[in-house]
């Protein structure tokens, strides 16, 4: 299964990855939908390719953002079209009634921005933050902003990792991971900031 995976991964690059700018928002998409493409095989090559001069790394980050963008509007699309008589249908099966469902979206009704923002930087839910926000029914202009707001700090850090490390995909795979390790104390406070915030609001 991993060999087909990398097959079909080698596959795409060779195809998109000819497109430039359309390439990238193209790769970009796939990685922030529910497709299993990690973005450190896109945007560190475009970095990359920045630092040679044949890519322009301003518009490599716009063009990562908009592909993150769209992949995560697809997701949320999924989840208001299919995900709620779905899982009002099934969550039964698994102790999720329709009363607990109403307290999960009403929860993220009051913490989607921070939830959205923050899940965009945590690998392994970047991916499908999407979900709950549509399910919520989150407000297209708030998602859309939080979600290129985080989803920019990752792909700005891998397109400098590829500008100064180059084309070495050990390199660019061992700082991709350091990377999340040194934002996850920044992640840690920024989160304990926030419930603060929200408890001194309440109180206020």
């Amino acid at each position: 299964m991993h060999k087909i995976l990398t097959s079909v991964v080698t596959t795409i690059i060779a195809i998109v990855g000819k497109l430039g700018y359309s390439g990238i928002v193209i790769m970009m998409f796939l990685e922030s939908s529910f497709f299993p493409f990690p973005s450190e095989v896109v945007i560190p090559p475009a970095g990359y390719l920045a630092s040679l001069g044949r890519m322009n790394m301003y518009l490599v980050v716009a063009a990562g953002i908009f592909g993150s963008i769209l992949g995560a509007l697809f997701n949320y699309w999924l989840a208001v079209k299919f995900g709620r008589p779905a899982i009002l249908r099934f969550g039964h099966y698994f102790g999720l009634n329709e009363t607990k469902f109403n307290r999960v979206e009403q929860l993220f009704r009051r913490h989607g921005n921070f939830s959205t923002f923050v899940g965009r930087l945590i690998p392994g839910v970047r991916q499908y933050i999407s979900f709950p926000a549509g399910l919520a029914r989150m407000p297209i202009t708030p998602f859309i902003l939080y979600t290129g707001l985080g989803a920019g700090i990752w792909i700005v850090i891998l397109a400098i990792i590829g500008y100064l490390v180059g084309n070495n995909q050990e390199l660019i795979k061992r700082y991709s991971h350091q990377s999340f390790y040194y934002l996850l104390p920044a992640i840690i406070i920024i989160t304990g900031v926030y419930i603060w915030y929200q408890r001194k609001k309440q109180k206020a």
